[in-house]
Formats: C-alpha cells, structure tokens, sequence
C-alpha cells in the first residue's frame, strides 16, 4: 500500500504543503494512488525524497535539484560521490566559520574586541590570542592575569596601537642598545630594564622586580620568546634576561 502523505512528512520532517508542491512541480511525483485517489509514496520515492533534502539543505534551488536527479547520465554511485564531496566541503567551511567564532571568543576574553581587519591591522602577522589557552592553563588562577583581564576589557584599536607603538619603540631602542655593545649590567640597560617592567606594571599587571626577573629567566627559557626578541637582534633575550636581572638586584 505504501506511505500516506501525512506519514512521508512525519518521517521527513517536513510539512504535508511541501509533499505536494514536489509534486505539483514534478519534483517528487508519488508512484501510487490509494483507491480513493490519495498519494502513496514507496520506498524509491523515499530514496528521491532523501536525495532532494540532501540538496537542499545545502542550498540548492529546486530546478537544480531536479536537474541533478533527472541526469540520466548520473548512476546512484555518483550522486554519493557528488554528496560525499560537496559534505567535505561544507564542513571545511563549518569548520573555518567555527574557528572564527572561537577566536572572536577568545578576543573577548582578552579584551580584544577588534574586527579581523583591525586586528591585522594592530598585531600584523602575530594573532595575540594564539597561546590564550597556554596562558590560562599556566597563570588563569593568578590575580595578575586577572588584573590582564581587568585593565584591557573594552579596549579600543586605538588603545592597543598605543600600546604597540609604545612596545615598538622600546625594542628598537633596547636593538640599538645591543647594537653600541652597551652590557646588560650598564646604567642605560638597567634603565631600559625598568622601562620595560614599567609598562607592564602600568597597563597590564602589578609587576613586581621578583615576577619580572621570573619573566625575563622565561624569554631565554622558552623557545618562542627567545626566537621572537633575537629575532630583533641577535642575542636580544639573554641581554635582556640579564639586564632585568640587574635591574631587580639594583632595586632589592
């Protein structure tokens, strides 16, 4: 006897007005009546049903979705394969569109509520929320990343061009320091030294002379920092390691 309208939809999940347009357009032509003149659809026609749902969710528009189902070129087989591709594809695009959403999340936990574009434009290639998750599993219990949190909620990209230019700045003096030959231990290293625990004091966290000496043991002992000051100049991140050191031992 085959399937009444009402129990097609059921099963689709799609509305009894949507059954019969398919078939009023051809789409989805019923291939029995009951003997009262009702649409009975068989197994094939759930098959065709399932086939056009599949392209439709991907947003096809009807006349290509009949266009597809009717190529008398095109065998089962390849309709799974065209499926199979076209699911990959989507779900590349989810999974870029998710990423995202997930940055954007993390931006919000830095304060970072920039577009993309003025991210780019601030930060260049270095993406500020690219070890987020590193940082809060080391220091997300500790109040300085509290206070992070605290100070640089509902910055704005003029704020954190400020911040950056300031932070340009000192390495390029810091650069031209090592580049004169000046020693970690010299007045005008230590100087610079305190400038840069300063700046970190005054827009990000409380930085006592002891967590920056911490700080600078960890530009020489993890790789990334270091890679990224000597990228500056060479030797940048031990001069530096050993200036701050200087420079709490001056202030202890």
């Amino acid at each position: 006897m085959g399937y009444s309208v009402g129990q097609v939809a059921g099963f689709a999940g799609v509305t009894v007005r949507t059954l019969h347009h398919y078939d009023e357009i051809g789409l989805l032509a019923p291939s029995g009546r009951s003997h009262a003149g009702h649409r009975r659809y068989d197994e094939a026609d759930l098959d065709r049903l399932q086939q056009i749902m599949f392209y439709r969710e991907l947003g096809f528009p009807l006349d290509q979705v009949a266009a597809l189902l009717d190529d008398p070129d095109t065998d089962p087989q390849e309709h799974l394969r065209r499926q199979h591709a076209l699911l990959s594809a989507r779900i590349a695009e989810l999974r870029k569109m998710a990423e995202a959403v997930e940055h954007a999340m993390e931006a919000r936990k830095l304060g970072i509520n920039l577009t993309p574009e003025e991210r780019f434009e601030v930060f260049g290639e270095h993406d500020p929320e690219q070890y987020q998750e590193e940082v809060e599993q080391r220091w997300g219990d500790t109040e300085a990343y509290r206070q992070s949190q605290r100070r640089t909620a509902g910055h704005t990209k003029a704020d954190w061009q400020r911040i950056k230019g300031e932070m340009d700045d000192w390495n390029a003096r810091y650069a031209a320091l090592l580049a004169a030959g000046e020693p970690p231990t010299g007045e005008r290293a230590m100087d610079l030294a305190e400038e840069h625990r300063q700046h970190l004091h005054d827009t990000f966290y409380d930085c006592a002379h002891a967590m920056h000496r911490c700080l600078g043991e960890m530009y020489v002992a993890d790789q990334r920092f270091r890679a990224h000051y000597d990228a500056l100049h060479p030797g940048f991140a031990e001069h530096l390691a050993a200036a701050i050191a200087a420079n709490a031992d001056r202030h202890g």
